[in-house]
């Protein structure tokens, strides 16, 4: 199964599918304002989405995935790439044929302080996208927006209340009212509790979980938390630096790390258990993270791996199936031996053809038993 193979087994259509998607930013200088560089944000990213489940999206802050979000959705313009929503490729799509579309994809802030208007009533905040697509007379509007902020957990009460008399975790109940007004099938969730208390946090997951099920709902969860993301996701999509480097089914992932960045990830999750968080080994990556306007040639990761060799300078590995929809792009796996995560070395491709030949292919005897 590849990438972009990801038909469910009733032999339904991905809901979403994100085929080599690239977002750069230009950096212009002078008075003409001439491109002098691009910033990589996002480059080359693939994947596909199924209805009803969640994918989460990790890595380090500045890796493109409020980028990619923000790209899916159009709310950023793809450099290159096709995005597919419902089986029509919107990437190019003018605003009055995107229009319809745009009622099938919402999309929640990280901050909820700065995505809500300060100087709008909660109930025009939460009408306004109903309003703008026209749907129903002011009174059924109201009536609808009384309805969802009690779905969320908040007040009919609440309607003629300004953002600023709520807390953090009810203004991002706010925000995902906002989202589900208009009865989406898809929402992006950018980091919908880094900005929360802890104690909150749990609380927040546990709506979103409840309104999946309720409202048949896809998310897209954007987090930097492994321990939250494997709450709620299905599966979980790696990013470094712009790019895809492992994606795997949710557990398996924390379980079966095959990409050495992502071994580096799991090893900074905390674990309550003091006695098993004496035992683990801490992974330190060296090195900051290279600058996405000139990235590494060959494995972007290979400054700071410790596994690196020549090979890794040389040639990008390619996404690489090791079974059970468990994708990785590394030319030195990782797996685990009786609890152990081990190297496993990859026959070295010595040149990029050789490279794309076998990009979305396994490789044959990679992995100890």
């Amino acid at each position: 199964m590849t990438v972009l193979d990801e038909t469910s087994e009733s032999g339904e259509s991905p809901l979403l599918e994100i085929r080599h998607v690239k977002k750069y930013f230009p950096i212009r200088k002078g008075v003409l304002q001439r491109e002098v560089a691009r910033v990589h944000a996002v480059d080359d990213v693939s994947f596909a989405v199924r209805a009803g489940e969640t994918l989460g999206l990790v890595g380090e802050s500045g890796c493109g995935k409020s980028t990619l979000g923000r790209t899916i959705v159009r709310l950023l313009e793809p450099t290159e790439g096709e995005i597919v929503f419902q089986g029509t490729p919107i990437q190019s799509l003018g605003t009055r044929r995107l229009r319809p579309l745009r009622r099938e994809m919402q999309m929640v802030f990280q901050d909820p302080y700065a995505s809500l208007n300060p100087r709008k009533r909660v109930g025009t905040i939460v009408s306004d996208p109903m309003r703008i697509h026209d749907l129903g007379s002011r009174s059924d509007q109201r009536r609808r927006v009384g309805e969802i902020l009690e779905t969320v957990g908040l007040s009919p009460e609440h309607y003629n209340r300004f953002p600023h008399e709520f807390s953090g975790g009810q203004r991002q109940r706010i925000g995902i009212a906002r989202a589900l007004a208009l009865r989406p099938k898809l929402i992006i969730a950018d980091e919908p509790v880094s900005a929360l208390d802890v104690s909150i946090q749990s609380q927040m997951l546990n709506l979103l979980e409840d309104l999946q099920n309720d409202f048949q709902l896809t998310y897209i969860f954007i987090a930097h938390d492994l321990g939250v993301v494997r709450h709620v996701s299905d599966r979980i999509a790696v990013m470094y630096l712009g790019k895809i480097v492992e994606l795997s089914p949710a557990e398996e992932l924390y379980t079966r790390p095959i990409m050495p960045y992502t071994e580096a990830l799991l090893s900074a999750v905390p674990i309550p258990d003091p006695d098993l968080a004496e035992k683990r080994e801490r992974i330190v990556l060296e090195g900051d993270v290279p600058s996405p306007i000139n990235p590494p040639s060959g494995c972007r990761f290979h400054p700071r791996c410790r596994y690196a060799t020549d090979v890794c300078q040389q040639i990008e590995p390619p996404l690489v199936d090791y079974g059970n929809g468990h994708l990785a792009a590394c030319h030195h796996p990782l797996d685990v031996d009786q609890g152990t995560l081990q190297r496993v070395e990859v026959a070295e491709r010595h040149t990029p053809a050789e490279a794309d030949e076998t990009a979305l292919t396994p490789t044959p005897d990679t992995r100890s038993r």
